[in-house]
């Protein structure tokens, strides 16, 4: 009966354990505007790299002065890798470019499509939307 009963337990740990990945993952569609595309210029000042979705954030100063620090997705580490990106290519007080769409919900947040270091001018893909107009990423 012991050993039934573990068996249980760990086939239940295993069930949740497959499906959290799925529920930590979202639709894009569902949470930005394909409608609402964005190009922002700032400093970088936050990067993080981990999965499911690398996120870095960056003060943008509009034209009345006022600075306003938003947050942009790329898509997945293993992707942003495979299309040219290094884990320290963006740093802390690095000034870029980033053309991404807005998010539904109106805060400062965004999905980046492509960021351009504004000091060397090299652009890159920022993942799951890059090439796709509709922005339906994975």
């Amino acid at each position: 009966m012991r050993h039934r009963a573990a068996l249980l337990v760990a086939a239940g740990f295993g069930l949740l354990m497959a499906v959290l990945p799925l529920m930590a993952h979202h639709s894009f569609a569902a949470e930005y505007d394909t409608k609402k595309p964005v190009t922002l210029k700032g400093i970088v000042t936050k990067v993080d790299w981990m999965n499911p979705h690398v996120y870095f954030y960056l003060d943008v100063t509009d034209a009345g002065g006022k600075t306003t620090n938003w947050a942009l997705e790329m898509g997945p580490p293993q992707l942003l890798q495979r299309a040219g990106w290094t884990r320290t290519m963006m740093k802390v007080g690095d000034e870029v470019i980033v053309e991404g769409t807005l998010a539904k919900d109106g805060s400062n947040q965004a999905n980046a499509r492509s960021v351009t270091m504004a000091t060397t001018g090299k652009k890159l893909g920022a993942g799951s939307s890059e090439n796709n107009p509709q922005g339906n990423g994975p």
